[in-house]
């Protein structure tokens, strides 16, 4: 039990600031859109990722000893570009969404949930780098890797189905941009936390 509450723990701590996918299962919340599959996705996603850092880091990173400088690198130009794009929406102000009333295909939706979730190294420094670190230290890999998953699906679940509570305060274009610039500030700064290493 106590590698399982110390593997939700740490996956719930990892996965709480708002990242570039988190905010996109936030937005299509607000906009209760496609909500249930792209939890489910982000979830899903996290769990093989998770296993993967948990059950296989050591080996990746003895095979492989350059790969986290790359993730890290990678992640902080990501992150960069990531919340320049943010805080252009927020200065633009007129394209910002609103939380109801805007119909989104399901496809192009998925895509982009896929590339938020896939091509962001930051969530393979989190959850392979990471949290396959963290894990060396328990003798119950797998009891951790569960805690972990169990973050992961809480959180996402949590984070698509509650932003309806947030609906009445996200009608307001003025709270998009808000939302936006506290993205970028978000994106920025972890960028930089990667950067200086």
């Amino acid at each position: 039990m106590h590698s399982y509450l110390a593997g939700l723990g740490t996956g719930l701590s990892l996965i709480v600031a708002i990242g570039a996918q988190n905010a996109l299962v936030l937005r299509q919340g607000l906009l209760r859109s496609h909500v249930f599959a792209v939890c489910l996705f982000c979830a899903v996603s996290d769990a093989i990722l998770v296993s993967v850092g948990v059950f296989g880091a050591g080996l990746l990173s003895r095979m492989a000893p350059w790969f986290t400088e790359v993730m890290r690198w990678g992640g902080a130009v990501f992150l960069l570009v990531y919340g320049l794009r943010a805080a252009l929406s927020a200065f633009r102000g007129g394209d910002a969404l609103r939380a109801s009333g805007q119909a989104q295909l399901f496809w192009p939706t998925m895509a982009t949930v896929a590339a938020m979730t896939w091509a962001n190294p930051h969530v393979y420094l989190d959850t392979v780098v990471l949290l396959g670190a963290v894990s060396a230290d328990f003798t119950d890999k797998t009891a951790f890797a569960a805690g972990a998953v169990t973050g992961s699906f809480l959180f996402f679940f949590a984070l698509g189905y509650g932003a309806r509570l947030l609906a009445p305060v996200f009608a307001r274009p003025r709270a998009w941009q808000v939302l936006d610039l506290g993205i970028a500030a978000i994106m920025w700064s972890i960028a930089v936390r990667l950067i200086k290493g």
